[in-house]
């Protein structure tokens, strides 16, 4: 199964793509989605829907998952967040796929083992545990951390059945 796990954001959104056979895990692709803080709000939300789309027909995944968004003291900065996450869901969702979602303290519980890792404990988690990746940047590094617990809540499912 092809997993795509994003880690929404206005500025820069993550994107990592996992393959999961079984309990094996294997890396495909990752990367970053920028947007131009130059631009109007709707520019940039219209760029980032287009760039996705792309990521998405470039991987055709047959799962997706999605980080929560985290409130922070910034209200206008959790606004734009939002209308981000909200962009992601709908590009995720116009191919047919439901995406999981997750909070950060869930996504990092299930890659290093504690909600509260900093993000270079979840990078170097996300190398180990695809071995030989090359990680464009932190936040593709949290969008492979994503998929990888998409990939273990999934596999919990089907044990469970």
């Amino acid at each position: 199964m092809i997993i795509l796990g994003l880690d929404p954001g206005l500025g820069t959104t993550g994107w990592g793509v996992i393959r999961a056979e079984g309990n094996r895990l294997s890396h495909v692709a990752n990367g970053r989605l920028k947007t131009a803080t130059a631009e109007p709000l709707a520019r940039r939300l219209a760029h980032l829907d287009t760039m996705l789309a792309a990521v998405i027909a470039d991987h055709a995944p047959q799962a997706a998952a999605v980080e929560e968004v985290f409130v922070n003291s910034n209200a206008q900065s959790t606004l734009k967040l939002g209308q981000a996450r909200g962009v992601v869901l709908l590009g995720v969702a116009r191919v047919g796929i439901d995406p999981g979602e997750y909070a950060a303290t869930l996504v990092k519980k299930a890659v290093v083992g504690t909600g509260g890792a900093e993000k270079a404990q979840v990078h170097a988690m996300v190398s180990i545990l695809l071995p030989g990746v090359k990680i464009d940047g932190p936040d593709a590094a949290d969008a492979l951390a994503v998929a990888i617990c998409h990939a273990h809540h999934l596999a919990s499912a089907r044990a469970l059945r």
